[in-house]
């Protein structure tokens, strides 16, 4: 059943203003709750690159001092797809096992692939002969003692 066009009118004109007397106050509303979530973003970013400068990953050389190499030459090295240093010394890699903390931070935070991307590749490698994996260290100080020890290392040790 149809309503009569006078009721039609009399709804729409009461729609009208509701909507219009409830926007200003919506708009209100809508801004305040945009402050509050980038205050809070803004709480989680600081908190999160604290986070991040405490968990550092440092690159060690055979000299034993802490190597600064962009990302993507890392990559290369801990993909296995670098095998020497620029003044053609062979690249030694060392590395810890798949479930120890350091490394799956190491994998993320600086490679930006799981661990297990990383076993795959290495494993991808070997099975096909056309390269080795890296050798497995099984503490961080056995790690530091043999990338001191052998000429070309490297490797990753926690910020300490």
């Amino acid at each position: 059943m149809q309503q009569p066009n006078h009721w039609r009118c009399i709804r729409s004109a009461f729609m009208f203003r509701f909507t219009a007397k409830s926007w200003p106050i919506g708009l209100r509303i809508l801004f305040r709750v945009q402050k509050i979530l980038l205050f809070a973003m803004a709480i989680l970013l600081a908190s999160l690159t604290a986070q991040a400068d405490d968990a550092k990953v440092r690159l060690l050389d055979s000299s034993g001092n802490t190597k600064q190499l962009p990302v993507e030459t890392v990559r290369e090295i801990f993909f296995m797809r670098l095998s020497s240093w620029p003044d053609g010394s062979p690249i030694r890699v060392f590395v810890l096992p798949d479930d120890h903390p350091l490394h799956i931070r190491f994998a993320k935070e600086i490679l930006g692939v799981y661990p297990f991307q990383l076993r795959s590749a290495w494993d991808r490698l070997v099975f096909s002969g056309t390269g080795v994996s890296p050798t497995l260290v099984e503490s961080v100080e056995e790690m530091r003692s043999r990338i001191e020890s052998t000429p070309g290392a490297i490797g990753y040790t926690d910020k300490q």
